[in-house]
């Protein structure tokens, strides 16, 4: 699971699970005229406590898992997104109509407060896929740590303080340029060395790229992210066999301006 493939929406659809559960425990209705002697959470009604608020509160997680899931899973043919969305959507759905039939009874903290994060949860699980803003990356992407391949260390480039631009992957040095002097900064172009030659190196990626499965399936296992090393274990004509740092192996099709370690 990859908790860095969270995005803004998912942030708010936990921060919305975590308000209802706490909901959950606070008066549902009050009774005027009695004081404190009145008090009924959601548990005291196992309906409402289990199938509607703990109900939307599993939505959430199925919401989360989904995300984290390297491919989404799906259950009875369903995605467990799908099914999230809808326990939520099912949960404000009841909530409203609940608050709005008290009968003789005044709607209390827990559930004022349990439909508003229903509410919130159920739109942001179906927003996220639609709004650009809710679609950012809730966890921002480490710096890069200086890899040791084969207990070397690469030298200062992509992402170090200080650094001087690397030369791009598989650029040429340009006619009368000083030894050890870096080239002017440009596109990398497509890898093209020839599979003897080939040697593993760390590198990132300029942008958000997928990795792709090494059967040659559409599949995606990963998305390498930028502003992360990953390791180049295999080259195939202008593709990398790439591993990410919790071990999965993938194909990256787009190696255009790649960076090296």
């Amino acid at each position: 699971m990859n908790i860095r493939s969270l995005t803004r929406g998912d942030g708010v659809v936990i921060g919305a699970a975590v308000v209802l559960f706490i909901a959950s425990f606070l008066d549902i209705y009050t009774l005027s005229g009695y004081g404190d002697a009145y008090h009924r959470s959601a548990w005291d009604n196992l309906g409402l406590g289990l199938g509607i608020y703990m109900g939307a509160v599993i939505g959430a997680v199925l919401i989360v898992v989904n995300r984290c899931l390297p491919q989404p899973r799906k259950v009875a043919g369903l995605d467990l997104g799908t099914v999230g969305a809808a326990f939520s959507v099912l949960a404000a759905w009841t909530l409203l109509w609940t608050l709005i039939d008290t009968e003789n009874l005044d709607a209390g903290a827990g559930l004022i407060l349990g439909f508003i994060a229903a509410l919130v949860l159920a739109g942001a699980a179906i927003a996220t896929p639609l709004v650009p803003a809710l679609q950012g990356a809730l966890l921002p992407a480490p710096r890069p740590v200086a890899p040791q391949p084969y207990g070397a260390q690469p030298p200062a480039g992509y992402g170090y303080p200080g650094a001087q631009p690397q030369q791009p992957y598989g650029a040429q040095p340009q006619p009368g340029q000083p030894f050890g002097q870096q080239p002017a900064a440009q596109t990398a172009p497509a890898p093209q060395a020839p599979a003897g030659d080939f040697s593993p190196f760390w590198f990132a990626v300029p942008v958000t790229r997928p990795l792709f499965a090494e059967d040659g399936s559409p599949s995606q296992i990963a998305e390498l992210a930028p502003g992360t090393w990953y390791l180049a274990v295999e080259q195939r004509g202008a593709a990398l066999v790439a591993q990410t740092q919790d071990g999965r192996r993938g194909v990256l099709q787009d190696t255009s301006g790649i960076q090296r370690g």
